[in-house]
């Protein structure tokens, strides 16, 4: 059987239903050896995705989302503008499935676990208000994507955006995780903001799709949900960027009527599992 070498730190990805390519990676991956870090970051739906890992409750993720994909039949509506909770069923959705699969028994497990920490975008000081910078930020972002795509983009930050890191095994101490996991998936104007400690925080997604962690130390794993045409640097061999195979989802990764769209992202990452131990 292929032996998995060690790695002190994990870094999820974002991207939307895309990131249920990380639980069929880990799932054909971890057949052979469990991976035992020291350090675990996510970012966006990534952050989800880290936290369902750490938790052991990957299949029960997957499982609960199918099912609440299946009872929604549409992205959008009329009534969702003037709606307390989000503009579009997705905020409701994905609260109400973060809410059942993170409940306390895994925040108990994650809270005993190795350090993790979410990553989002918080505003800087800068003169707009809030929602106009992570409105300016996502635009600049997704420009930036589609001209030089990188997992670190770097023209975020001249909307006033800037990258934090918060402890999420403290989060899951106080019993605040879920909410953490859902407003570190805040992608404006789909998600309204919340705040975390009295400050505003949106999709870190925009800052940085593959952050590592703080302090940064040793070998890392980083678990990608989309293919780049390059790669970052990987530093003498200290960094491991992973990417599918192929596009996972192209165009439908939030789309959340579809619940067939789950396991073509499960069974893809499955595939580019498999694919990666035989490598070893």
């Amino acid at each position: 059987m292929p032996r998995i070498p060690h790695f002190d730190q994990i870094v999820f990805s974002g991207g939307g239903l895309r990131c249920f390519w990380h639980g069929g990676w880990m799932s054909a991956v971890e057949s052979a050896a469990r991976f035992d870090p020291r350090r675990v970051t996510g970012v966006s739906g990534g952050a989800l995705s880290a936290a369902a890992w750490l938790a052991d409750r990957e299949a029960w993720l997957f499982e609960r989302f199918g099912r609440a994909l299946h009872r929604n039949d549409a992205n959008v509506t009329w009534d969702d503008a003037d709606d307390d909770h989000g503009r579009t069923p997705h905020q409701r959705v994905y609260k109400a499935i973060v809410d059942d699969v993170i409940d306390g028994p895994a925040q108990d497990r994650i809270a005993d676990g190795p350090a993790f920490q979410i990553s989002v975008a918080t505003p800087t000081d800068a003169p707009a208000p809030d929602a106009l910078q992570a409105g300016a930020a996502g635009l600049i972002y997704q420009a930036e994507q589609v001209v030089a795509p990188t997992p670190h983009p770097r023209l975020s930050a001249a909307a006033g955006m800037t990258r934090r890191l918060i402890d999420a095994r403290r989060a899951a101490r106080d019993g605040t995780l879920p909410d953490l996991i859902r407003m570190a998936a805040t992608v404006p104007p789909a998600f309204r903001p919340d705040t975390w400690d009295d400050e505003p925080i949106y999709d870190g997604g925009m800052v940085d799709k593959a952050p590592r962690p703080e302090p940064d130390r040793g070998r890392t794993l980083v678990l990608l949900t989309k293919r780049f045409r390059t790669l970052p640097d990987d530093e003498g061999g200290r960094i491991d960027y992973v990417q599918p195979s192929d596009d996972v989802l192209s165009g439908g990764k939030l789309d959340f009527t579809d619940p067939t769209l789950l396991r073509e992202a499960w069974d893809q990452g499955r595939r580019d599992g498999e694919a990666w131990l035989e490598d070893r």
